[in-house]
């Protein structure tokens, strides 16, 4: 009798201490486990790799007693489970930790206060049995000498190079006339393209015909700005290449105000619609994209329409430049505009519009200057980003 009370009670006292948890609890209690850890050191840093496989919910933590704190869960030596350890170091380390996780394991980086080699990485002179050296990445003290002996050297290699380099006093005006060139630009090729893409919206194909006289003005303007991208390279303010933009500057102005501008029966033909049209649709994305860059700041989807949209919208423009040309030829024949006197021949001239076709004949082949000139700049600009993907 006495025996089965005090039986009973033992049994309660148990399960008092249990807590009263579910035998499901008490077997995950039990599964938390201490993984391998291999660790490092540099003058400066500690180096810790845990060996646990395909980590989750990562909960690791330094606190005021200069003891590292780790927990997680994943696949390690017991298999899959929750494993956990913690490590009080030597010396005081910074609070601040970089951590990795990789389907193989999580790299942990430690910053110590003082740049100086440890003896051991505990404060307990016992090593724990869980932590072993990683050979992968140990040096001893005299090669990690040696190797801070070099980043250092590299630093000031580095610093004496950048204090060699003479820092222009004017960068900052420089960027600022840029910036302010190319919103300019940006702004009035903007107008050009909402002007005709609502009036295309309201008046269909009426709009074709009176495309000049709505936006002449402003066509006129960017234009004679656009000179500037002759100057600025001449000047060297911008690395772009002189005579890709002379190329495109002369060849738009020949047929702006050579053909559209002296000949009133082209003015009110739809052919100047597709002109205007394609110049505007390169120039909004183009100019955006150096105004932009001259505050350094990106933005991927223009970056990307800057490198891609040429390839179609740059032939469909030469080709519209074309046709406007040769258009222009038999009015140039008639009204003998800038034909040149034959001397030795009374009364006779050499009609402009033979000019012009040796222009046409020009005009293909500063296109495909031009193009080559865009691919490789796209090439550079892509292969740039992938590296540093990479």
């Amino acid at each position: 009798m006495l025996a089965s009370v005090m039986m009973r009670s033992y049994c309660e006292k148990l399960k008092t201490s249990l807590g009263r948890k579910s035998p499901q609890d008490l077997a995950v209690k039990m599964q938390i486990l201490t993984p391998h850890v291999y660790w490092a050191q540099r003058h400066g840093e500690i180096f810790l790799r845990v060996e646990l496989s395909d980590a989750k919910n990562l909960d690791i933590s330094l606190n005021q007693n200069n003891t590292l704190h780790f927990r997680a869960l994943g696949h390690g030596a017991k298999g899959d489970n929750e494993y956990k350890f913690s490590l009080e170091f030597l010396e005081p380390v910074r609070p601040e930790i970089d951590h990795k996780s990789t389907q193989r394991q999580v790299d942990i980086k430690i910053r110590k206060q003082r740049v100086r080699w440890w003896d051991r990485l505990t404060l307990q002179e016992k090593k724990p049995l869980f932590l072993a050296p990683d050979f992968d990445r140990w040096l001893d003290e005299s090669d990690a000498e040696t190797e801070l002996q070099a980043q250092e050297e590299q630093k000031i290699s580095k610093i004496n190079v950048e204090s060699r380099v003479r820092k222009d006093p004017y960068l900052g005006l420089k960027k600022g006339y840029l910036f302010m060139y190319n919103l300019v630009q940006f702004l009035g090729f903007s107008w050009i393209f909402v002007n005709m893409t609502v009036r295309l919206f309201i008046l269909g194909q009426d709009s074709f015909y009176d495309t000049f006289h709505t936006t002449a003005d402003m066509m006129y303007f960017c234009q004679i700005l656009a000179v500037f991208e002759v100057v600025n390279p001449l000047l060297g303010l911008v690395k772009t290449g002189l005579y890709p933009a002379m190329i495109q500057v002369a060849g738009r102005n020949v047929v702006l105000f050579v053909i559209f501008g002296c000949l009133e029966e082209m003015q009110s033909r739809s052919i100047v619609f597709f002109v205007f049209y394609a110049w505007s649709s390169i120039e909004i994305f183009r100019y955006p994209f150096y105004m932009l860059a001259y505050i350094d700041t990106e933005w991927q989807l223009l970056t990307w329409l800057r490198y891609n949209l040429w390839i179609p919208l740059y032939p469909l423009a030469v080709l519209a430049e074309a046709v406007a040309v040769i258009q222009s030829l038999p009015i140039f024949d008639d009204t003998r505009l800038f034909s040149l006197p034959l001397p030795g021949f009374r009364g006779r001239s050499l009609s402009f519009s033979y000019t012009l076709q040796i222009y046409l004949v020009l005009m293909f082949l500063g296109l495909f200057i031009n193009l080559r000139h865009l691919y490789k700049q796209r090439q550079r600009r892509f292969r740039s980003r992938k590296r540093k993907t990479h």
